[in-house]
């Protein structure tokens, strides 16, 4: 990665032609950003980067000829630095991890909106624009805050700023992940109001959620914190 005074040029990589508008559209709203094309597999996105300047590539996970991880090991393979926000639905920690070991800057969940992503889009720019030599710990730490740390989400009606935060220091300092039953035993809450704040940190790509086995009976979802991976 490598910072620059002129604008983000993005790819967008997505195979639903009203999606990847979509996320066009998204995109181009946020100054300092500009789309210099779009994609639909990873052949055709590997045919771009290789005549286009690109910085970043907002990168569907799922693609007719292929995952797009293994579209991202193939082009780090082929000497290819840009950087990846993922777009996906799956919630997999196995596939944030793999991830992140490739480059993955940023997940979005879908469905999002234009406020996620615009997010994740201004945070990315702040810390690309990063540049010089840190003075210590503090200012490395600072950089990176500005990719990593959540920015303030507007709540659904009926959810508070308070018991947010609580549920988020609860789920942080679980390294296993939580169930929303043992979420709700932390934090003092009921479990389907657990459930709906650990629901609300899925929807907005700070954590993420899956089924958690035991010995007998039905599964229970367990949700973990997703700026603790990596």
């Amino acid at each position: 990665m490598s910072g620059g005074a002129g604008p983000v040029r993005v790819l967008v990589v997505e195979d639903e032609p009203l999606a990847a508008e979509a996320h066009r559209g998204y995109v181009e709203r946020v100054p300092g950003f500009v789309v210099r094309g779009t994609a639909r597999t990873g052949a055709e996105t590997a045919r771009l980067l290789a005549g286009t300047e690109i910085d970043l590539l907002l990168l569907d996970l799922y693609l007719p000829d292929g995952h797009g991880l293994r579209l991202l090991r193939s082009l780090r393979g082929a000497g290819h630095a840009v950087d990846v926000i993922a777009v996906t639905s799956a919630r997999d920690l196995t596939v944030v991890r793999e991830g992140v070991s490739l480059g993955v800057v940023q997940y979005v969940l879908k469905p999002f909106t234009f406020a996620t992503l615009r997010d994740r889009l201004v945070r990315y720019a702040a810390f690309r624009g990063a540049v010089g030599e840190a003075g210590g710990q503090e200012e490395v730490d600072r950089t990176l805050a500005a990719l990593r740390s959540p920015a303030a989400v507007p709540l659904p009606k009926g959810l508070s700023q308070p018991t947010l935060l609580a549920v988020i220091d609860a789920l942080r300092q679980a390294s296993e992940g939580l169930t929303a039953t043992a979420a709700a035993e932390r934090v003092g809450v009921s479990r389907i109001t657990a459930r709906r704040y650990l629901e609300h940190l899925v929807a907005t790509a700070r954590a993420a959620r899956a089924p958690r086995y035991g010995q007998v009976g039905r599964p229970e979802l367990c949700y973990r914190w997703l700026d603790e991976v990596g």
